[in-house]
């Protein structure tokens, strides 16, 4: 029943279905025939519509979840309606405006990132996720400082133009000549590579003794350059933020799969796996509830779209994640429109 066509619904069924879906997603409550009758435009009786909901509930499109309760979307009938129904409305100016505002702060990509997960969650309703791009800065120039007798700042600043500080011990009453070598050696032999790249440049330069630095210089260009590589690996893959929002009212009665949905999200390693599924996409995906085994039992929906540096790569996903009831419509493009923003920060 998942392939069938909207085709095959009559104009009337079309419409009731339209009209029973739209009405689930604006309040979350199932949509009983007076309703529908009520709501115009119709000309049927509300025996004439709950018998169209009858056939729309053979068909596996809708269900009753309590009897004269009224009716509400299937995931079948939710994709049904996604693929073939839905009218995506594109983000409003104030909604871009405020992408684009959060985008601009200045700060390290992954405050960016962090600020950007916050804001889908704020406009959607529902938690935002980003993962984080597995990028390998090049070095443009790592400055070392001294700060105190037994530290010293390193400065890193990128081919990209990026800038970020860490602080490093180093041995007490170390002069700052020593400093000032091994800034210069890491700016002139190393730039223009990787940090892993250099880190194996040096020591194979260390190994074969062609490297014109003493101990005391050596070991600074490698503690300055293993700061970086160290910090890079412990950087989150995935990064959640809004699960409060999860915890609306309308949740209060279906407490249990908003906890296994909270459970779910926890499993970052997890949730980073499902929407690395999305990389390859030409646009938005959508999954909705069992159609991914990870929020299967919770029912969820994820909505994510990758997002592209500026040679078309790929660098990561970014998308919302709530429940099956999610205002689709309107998400779809706002997360596809923030990973358009995004593209354009990691470019």
């Amino acid at each position: 029943m998942s392939g069938l066509p909207i085709t095959e619904l009559n104009t009337r069924a079309r419409e009731i279905f339209r009209l029973v879906v739209e009405g689930y997603l604006s309040s979350g409550q199932p949509v009983g025939s007076k309703t529908l009758a009520g709501a115009g435009g119709l000309n049927l009786s509300p025996a004439s519509i709950r018998s169209v909901l009858h056939e729309l509930e053979v068909l596996g499109l809708l269900a009753a979840p309590h009897t004269s309760a009224g009716r509400m979307p299937t995931e079948v009938g939710l994709r049904l309606f996604v693929d073939g129904m839905m009218q995506v409305a594109e983000p409003t100016a104030q909604e871009r405006a405020a992408i684009e505002s959060r985008l601009a702060q200045p700060g390290p990509i992954e405050a960016a990132l962090t600020a950007t997960s916050a804001l889908l969650s704020e406009l959607s309703a529902a938690a935002g996720v980003v993962m984080v791009p597995r990028r390998e800065p090049r070095l443009a120039q790592l400055q070392l400082v001294p700060l105190s007798a037994g530290q010293a700042l390193a400065i890193l600043v990128g081919a990209d133009g990026s800038v970020e500080n860490r602080v490093i011990a180093v041995l007490p009453g170390l002069a700052s000549s020593v400093l000032e070598q091994a800034s210069n050696y890491i700016s002139s032999h190393l730039g223009g590579r990787t940090l892993p790249e250099a880190i194996m440049a040096i020591r194979a330069e260390i190994t074969s003794g062609r490297s014109a630095l003493d101990a005391a210089s050596r070991d600074l260009v490698e503690r300055g350059l293993a700061v970086w590589s160290e910090d890079a690996l412990r950087r989150p893959v995935l990064i959640v933020r809004g699960q409060a929002n999860l915890l609306d009212e309308s949740a209060l009665g279906d407490l249990e799969r908003v906890r296994l949905l909270l459970d779910d999200l926890e499993n970052k390693q997890s949730v980073a796996e499902l929407l690395d599924s999305a990389r390859e996409a030409d646009a938005t995906r959508i999954f909705i509830g069992a159609e991914n085994r990870l929020f299967a039992l919770s029912g969820s929906s994820v909505i994510a779209s990758p997002y592209r540096d500026h040679d078309g790569r790929v660098v990561g996903v970014v998308g919302v994640i709530g429940p099956t009831r999610l205002n689709y419509a309107r998400v779809v493009p706002m997360v596809d429109f923030t990973a358009q923003s995004l593209g354009k920060l990691i470019g």
